[in-house]
């Protein structure tokens, strides 16, 4: 099982990026994924979830308006857009693959975003 993050970066404050989390090793469809981050010195946190078909999401208020999650299950990746970047984005961005039937989760490396002018 691999979950492989890619997209981070610097990028100065009110810019956009997107995270890939590229999945393999699990029937992708199945498992509900997420992004979480966790910045320095502080405990980690949900950024956004969606479902295994892509029909429910949900975001923390504090990304609300900025954050898309989606996901590509023909192509095994769920992907995170955020706009309006502000320096408390800053943290390293982790995906998450759970399947609560099983149950089972699975965690990435994570990518580092910056942002920062």
């Amino acid at each position: 099982v691999q979950l492989v993050e890619s997209g981070g970066g610097l990028v100065q404050p009110g810019g956009s990026l997107r995270l890939s989390c590229a999945a393999s090793g699990f029937t992708f469809s199945s498992y509900a994924m997420s992004w979480y981050r966790q910045a320095p010195g502080k405990e980690r946190e949900l950024v956004a979830s969606i479902s295994g078909g892509g029909g429910s999401t949900n975001y923390r208020d504090s990304v609300k308006g900025r954050a898309t999650i989606s996901r590509d299950n023909a192509k095994g990746t769920v992907y995170l857009r955020m706009n309006s970047l502000k320096p408390e984005d800053t943290a390293v961005y982790f995906c998450y693959a759970v399947n609560r039937a099983i149950p089972i989760q699975y965690w990435g490396q994570g990518t580092q975003v910056t942002v920062s002018s």
